[in-house]
């Protein structure tokens, strides 16, 4: 259930640590159901502010429709069982027709989601225009039983990079509540919650690794791969920031900058690599991604090290 404010529209996003979780494969090849129940658990516990599936992290190329549902039922019992209800499940919508992404957001509601991430199409980016992308996201708005985030992430969209100017015109839709800006680009970032100011409209940072930044510009915190591995320590780094230590921040945010490198590096295939080094669960990725070996993973797996020591120091408290 999505909360409602007083005027009918949906409740703004809190502030905090989002974590897009990556999918879990039995020996079977099938969605691990008690493996992505146990890993939303623990992130839970750790404090997240929200979970989002099929990202850029969770494989949602490699799933059928079928499967989504799968993924998203699970991260639901997972938020009720832990009395988490109220948090929300962003799930990640994002197809190459309009068609299609409206009919994902209508799953991601059936399956327990609460709000929907969208990439823009680009698989035929020469024939789509920037009036063409934002009436597609209207459209989409106008359709979806729950509310959507713009997700703008150029490597995932062959280069397609949504300007602020796009994104705070589309921010004007009752139905479209946030953007998460995996860009790195901190100048639109600061524009888009410039252009914003004043309404429910919610931006997030898509890394860990420009979190002060984030919040430095007024957003509302981040959506972060990495906070698989570490979501304490990238919460104690909001917290750090929002107590006003800000050389401590700024040496904190050193540490996860560099595990967000080795997983920005390696992508979803390296995270998982880490959760199998440093937690025993992670499993392969599907085909045609596949892990390193040898010499290579180990060097990978280093770039985790500080992070992840960090990470067990904080869980030990």
């Amino acid at each position: 259930m999505i909360s409602k404010t007083t005027n009918g529209q949906p409740e703004a996003l809190g502030v905090g640590l989002y974590v897009p979780t990556v999918a879990f494969f039995n020996s079977a090849d099938e969605i691990d159901v008690e493996t992505t129940i146990s890993h939303a658990a623990s992130l839970l516990q750790a404090g997240v502010a929200g979970i989002v599936t099929h990202g850029s992290n969770g494989e949602a190329v490699h799933l059928d429709h079928a499967e989504r549902q799968v993924v998203n039922k699970a991260t639901r019992k997972a938020l009720d069982d832990a009395g988490k209800s109220h948090l929300p499940l962003i799930v990640g919508c994002g197809a190459q027709s309009t068609r299609e992404t409206i009919q994902l957001c209508k799953e991601a509601a059936e399956s327990g989601g609460t709000h929907t991430l969208i990439l823009p199409p680009a698989y035929y980016g020469g024939l789509v225009t920037t009036e063409l992308i934002k009436q597609h996201f209207i459209t989409v708005a106008d359709a979806s039983p729950i509310p959507i985030l713009i997700y703008n992430f150029p490597g995932a969209t062959s280069g397609l990079d949504l300007s602020s100017d796009t994104i705070i015109e589309l921010s004007q839709h009752p139905n479209i509540v946030g953007v998460k800006l995996t860009c790195g680009n901190t100048g639109k970032l600061a524009r888009v919650i410039a252009g914003t100011a004043g309404t429910s409209f919610r931006t997030f940072g898509g890394s860990c690794d420009f979190t002060i930044q984030t919040l430095a510009a007024g957003g509302h915190g981040v959506i972060a791969g990495t906070g698989n591995l570490a979501p304490r320590a990238c919460i104690q780094l909001f917290q750090t920031w929002e107590q006003g230590k800000l050389a401590e921040a700024a040496r904190l945010q050193g540490v996860v900058a560099e595990g967000d490198w080795a997983a920005i590096q390696g992508g979803f295939v390296a995270v998982k690599s880490a959760l199998q080094r440093y937690r025993g669960y992670g499993g392969l990725p599907r085909r045609p991604c596949a892990p390193l070996e040898g010499k290579a993973l180990e060097a990978q797996l280093n770039g985790f090290a500080e992070l992840m020591a960090y990470e067990k120091k904080l869980s030990a408290q």
